[in-house]
């Protein structure tokens, strides 16, 4: 009877959790802390977006996580629940316009600018997903993978994509044929095609290599 074969370990991945805005709250002055995050910085078409929440500790929307492993349906329900219950929130964007002139790293940095300003009540301290300290209103810590770990950038990440992905489904309107509805102006095959077809339209980001390269065969 030939041995069992190994099974391999269930690896769990922890959700996130309010312990960096507490470390963060007692670090500081006692202010308020919020999370940030982005969404857009990728795709070859549209504006970027950030997003800003400050949540109330005690009033937390149960199933908040990164919104990369969100279903669009889980998200679009988790959205109103964060802007309900949150002590605060605010989206800022920067266009495609600003995307060119400024680079989409600064650009980014406008975005979270905004959506800071937009808060109701101004933070202390910002917890940024990633690794890069963006000039912001208020101090910044950053965190690698801090949509995984902060509950406060977790739930700035859904307020970032369901707001760019609102927008990228009106842009699919004014410019019919691209599927911006579908990929959100990101890499698809769908998008490729419509590049070879129709040309970039005002939405693309001309910079961007794919879009550079048919405006300059054009």
């Amino acid at each position: 009877m030939s041995p069992p074969k190994p099974v391999a370990p269930k690896i769990i991945r922890a959700f996130p959790t309010l312990a960096l805005e507490i470390l963060a709250r007692e670090g500081g002055d006692g202010g308020h802390v919020c999370g940030v995050d982005e969404a857009g910085r990728g795709p070859w078409a549209g504006p970027v977006s950030a997003a800003a929440v400050i949540l109330n500790p005690d009033d937390l929307p149960p199933g908040i996580d990164d919104s990369k492993v969100l279903t669009e349906k889980r998200r679009a329900v988790l959205e109103p629940e964060i802007k309900a219950r949150a002590l605060a929130w605010g989206v800022g964007f920067a266009s495609v316009e600003e995307i060119e002139e400024l680079n989409i790293l600064h650009a980014t940095g406008l975005a979270m600018c905004r959506a800071i300003e937009a808060l109701s009540i101004q933070p202390t301290i910002a917890l940024v997903d990633g690794n890069y300290r963006f000039k912001l209103p208020c101090d910044v810590t950053t965190v690698v993978k801090g949509d995984r770990l902060s509950l406060s950038i977790a739930a700035a990440s859904i307020l970032a994509k369901t707001a760019r992905d609102r927008l990228m489904i009106e842009l699919d309107g004014q410019y019919p044929g691209y599927g911006f509805a579908s990929h959100k102006g990101y890499n698809a095959p769908l998008h490729q095609q419509a590049l070879r077809t129709l040309g970039p339209c005002p939405a693309h980001r001309p910079s961007w290599a794919p879009i550079k390269a048919l405006l300059e065969s054009a």
